[in-house]
């Protein structure tokens, strides 16, 4: 939720930044609109995969993980190396594929098939690891 608020805020200082702006450089809206597309899919793909990457390098854990009383643990045993916790998170970064107006659409439903995955995984797997986590080489544990 966090994140979200984060990401509609800079999102809106973008829009108003890039659409407010002189039309001197001859783009109009439909260059103003491709610059924004551009650069919301690269603010957010560093947003989420950066919260979720260093926090969880950093600390083992997100604000979510904390509430829910669960850590990640990298291969040997502590927090995740900060190249575990990228890799177990580079599928938030499928928003940079909006840089194209197809690939944005693709990078979107790619980012839906990954959360339904991992939700299938966590249920259906009987270590209760998804492909993210098996990728990265860490588990989520429960704390106390």
């Amino acid at each position: 939720m966090l994140l979200i608020i984060v990401g509609v805020i800079l999102n809106v200082v973008l829009f108003a930044a890039i659409f407010t702006t002189s039309g001197a450089s001859g783009m109009g809206y439909g260059g103003n609109f491709s610059a924004y597309s551009v650069v919301t899919s690269i603010v957010t793909a560093v947003i989420y995969l950066g919260y979720f990457t260093f926090m969880e390098s950093g600390q083992g854990k997100t604000v979510g993980k904390m509430l829910m009383k669960l850590r990640v643990v990298g291969a040997a045993g502590g927090n995740p190396t900060l190249e575990e916790a990228a890799k177990r998170n580079l599928w938030l970064a499928y928003p940079i594929l909006g840089i194209l107006p197809i690939l944005g659409i693709i990078g979107g439903l790619l980012a839906l098939v990954a959360v339904i995955l991992i939700a299938v995984q966590i249920n259906s797997d009987p270590e209760h690891r998804p492909w993210t986590d098996k990728f990265a080489g860490t588990r989520v544990i429960k704390e106390g």
